[in-house]
């Protein structure tokens, strides 16, 4: 069994825009200006390439009472969001493997 198999993974069940349900695995959250973002890659896509893989960023909005995740819509504000997941996740890289 491999160490990732032996790690508890966080998988969320997304519904897109058409009422389709997707799986996405949690990779990373943080939170920045009070607002709390969350990088989750395709299930589907984890299983295909366990080595590099897109990720989407979605971040955490209040509706109704109950928190839902939402695409951003603010240009600079995915920009700003994504240099620090690519920041972030490019000193865990192993180059040595």
């Amino acid at each position: 069994m491999s160490e990732k198999d032996m790690q508890e993974v966080d998988i969320y069940i997304l519904q897109d825009e058409e009422g389709v349900e997707h799986e996405f695995e949690l990779i990373d959250t943080c939170e920045k200006n009070g607002v709390k973002y969350y990088a989750m890659v395709a299930v589907e896509d984890a299983e295909k390439n366990d080595d590099m893989c897109e990720y989407t960023i979605l971040k955490a909005v209040m509706e109704n009472g109950e928190e839902c995740l939402v695409t951003i819509e603010d240009d600079d504000e995915f920009d700003d969001v994504a240099d620090y997941f690519d920041d972030k996740f490019a000193t865990e890289i192993d180059y040595d493997k």
